[in-house]
C-alpha cells in the first residue's frame, strides 16, 4: 500500500477518514475482515461487557480481580480520555504506538476494499494484540448498543449488561425494551449473562430465555450490601465474600463490582479467595467520580453525560459531606438529553457554568443555555472551554466547597488535562 502511515497519530487520522460515517452499525465488514486476518478467539476466555452505564468500571473492576489471581489479561474499552493507547491494556499496561501501529498494518493488510469505521479498526487492531499475547482472559467492552456492536463478533464465554437506559436513542430505540433489545444482542446460547440491574427490561430477559443463556441477576441471584464505611458483602447461593470499599467513588460502584464477581465466577475458573479482595482494592478508572483538591476546594471530575449517570452522580454527591455549596461545570454534547441530566442533578448543584465543546457533535455554552431554559441551569455563567469554565468557578469557590465537572468523555478529558497540567 502505497503512503502507509508510519505513527500512531498518521494511523489514527487515516482511519478517521476510510469511512463515510462515524458510525455504520453492522457485524458483515468487520467479519469480512475478521476472517482475512485469521483471528480466532482472543484469549482462554473471554468476558464482553455492554450496557449503558457501569461498563468501564466493570471492565476494570474484573481486569483487576483476575490479574490479583494470577492471569494474564487483556483489556479492550472505549472511548479513551487523554491517549489511544488507553484504549487496549495488556498485563496492566497501555499498548505502546509500535504494537498499535502494527496491529493497523495487519488490519490494513487484510481489509482490501472493505471500508471500517475508526470503532472498528480499533476493535481489529485490539483482537489481533490480544491474540498474539497468549492471555488467559480478555475483557471486551461494547462500544455502542451490542447486536451489531464490531465487539459482537467474539462469542464471549460470558456476558455482561450493567444497565439499560435511554441513551445513543437515534441509533438504539426511544425507550428502554428497544435499547435493551440491542444491548442483549451480545448474549450466547447456553452461556451466562450477567445482568446488573434488579428490573433489566423485560426484552432482555426475553432474549436470554428465546437463547437458553443462564440469566444472573443482580439482586436476585447475587447479592451485595453495605457492612460499614470500609467494607461490603457480595453473596450468592454458595459463596459470601466480605471486601473493602472500592477505591472507585460512588454507591454505584458496589453494582459494578458485583457484576464483575459474578461475572468471572461464572467462569468456572478457580479465583483465589484473596484476589476478591485484591482486585476489587486495586481498580482504578479515570473520570469516575476522579478526586482533585484545590486549596480547599474538592473537585470532582466524572464522564456521566446522560440522566441514568445524572442520577447515580447526584447519590453519590448526597453521600459525600460537605459544608460547602456544589458548583458544577457541565458540558454536552448537542444530541445528549441535557434536559434530564440537569433534573436529575437539580437537589445537588448550587450554581451552574456551561462550558462549549467543539467538534461535529460539540456545541457551544450558549446553544447549551438555550436547551435549558426551563431549569435550574437557565442563568448558568458561560464559558468558551471547560478549562475557561473550570478556571472561573475555581477563582469563586471558597474553601469547604465542591467542584464537579462532567457531561461527556470530551469534559472530562479536558478538565483531567486542565488539573494535571505542571503548575
Amino acid at each position: 500500500m502505497k503512503n502507509t502511515p508510519t505513527t500512531l497519530a498518521d494511523w489514527l487520522d487515516y482511519i478517521e477518514r476510510q469511512h463515510p460515517a462515524t458510525i455504520d452499525m453492522g457485524l458483515e465488514r468487520v467479519r469480512t475482515v475478521a476472517t482475512a486476518m485469521g483471528l480466532g478467539t482472543p484469549a482462554r476466555h473471554t468476558i464482553v461487557v455492554g450496557g449503558t452505564n457501569g461498563k468501564g468500571s466493570t471492565v476494570a473492576f474484573i481486569e483487576a480481580i483476575a490479574r490479583a489471581a494470577g492471569w494474564k489479561v487483556g483489556a479492550y474499552t472505549s472511548p479513551h480520555l487523554l491517549r489511544y493507547n488507553e484504549r487496549v491494556r495488556i498485563d496492566g499496561q497501555d499498548a505502546d504506538d509500535a504494537a498499535l501501529v502494527a496491529a493497523f498494518n495487519v488490519v490494513e493488510a487484510a481489509r482490501g476494499d472493505v471500508t471500517l469505521t475508526y470503532f472498528e479498526y480499533g476493535t481489529l487492531a485490539a483482537l489481533q494484540l490480544f491474540a498474539d499475547a497468549d492471555l488467559d482472559l480478555a475483557v471486551l467492552e461494547v462500544g455502542l448498543g451490542g447486536r451489531l456492536d464490531a465487539v459482537n463478533i467474539v462469542d464471549a464465554d460470558v456476558a455482561v449488561i450493567t444497565t439499560v437506559d435511554i441513551d445513543h436513542a437515534e441509533w438504539l430505540g426511544e425507550d428502554r425494551e428497544a435499547i435493551g433489545a440491542e444491548k442483549a444482542g451480545i448474549i450466547r446460547g447456553w452461556k451466562p449473562v450477567i445482568l446488573g440491574e434488579t428490573d433489566p427490561p423485560s426484552s432482555v430477559l426475553a432474549r436470554a430465555y428465546l437463547v437458553g443463556a443462564n440469566a444472573i441477576r443482580g439482586g436476585s441471584d447475587y447479592f451485595y450490601e453495605p457492612i460499614d464505611a470500609q467494607r461490603w458483602r457480595w453473596r450468592d447461593v454458595g459463596t459470601r465474600l466480605e471486601l473493602p470499599t472500592p477505591a472507585l467513588a460512588g454507591p454505584i460502584q458496589l453494582a459494578n463490582a458485583g457484576a464483575a464477581i459474578a461475572a468471572l465466577r461464572a467462569l468456572d475458573k478457580p479465583v483465589p479467595r484473596a484476589a476478591w479482595a485484591a482486585g476489587v482494592a486495586a481498580a482504578r478508572i479515570a473520570g469516575r467520580l476522579q478526586a482533585f483538591e484545590r486549596d480547599g476546594v474538592q473537585v470532582r471530575v466524572d464522564v456521566g453525560h446522560n440522566p441514568q449517570a445524572a442520577g447515580q452522580l447526584a447519590r453519590a454527591l448526597k453521600a459525600e459531606a460537605t459544608p460547602g455549596r456544589t458548583l458544577a461545570v457541565y458540558a454536552a454534547l448537542q444530541d445528549k438529553d441535557a434536559v434530564g441530566v440537569v433534573q436529575a442533578l437539580q437537589d445537588v448543584v448550587n450554581d451552574w457554568t456551561l462550558a462549549g465543546l467543539d467538534g461535529p457533535r460539540g456545541q457551544s455554552a450558549a446553544q447549551l443555555q438555550a436547551r435549558l431554559a426551563d431549569t435550574t441551569a437557565a442563568a448558568a455563567a458561560l464559558a468558551d472551554t471547560v478549562e475557561q469554565a473550570l478556571a472561573q468557578v475555581l477563582a469563586r469557590a471558597e474553601r469547604g466547597d465542591r467542584v464537579l465537572v462532567f457531561g461527556s468523555f470530551h469534559t472530562a478529558a479536558a478538565a483531567l488535562q486542565w488539573l494535571q497540567a505542571p503548575a
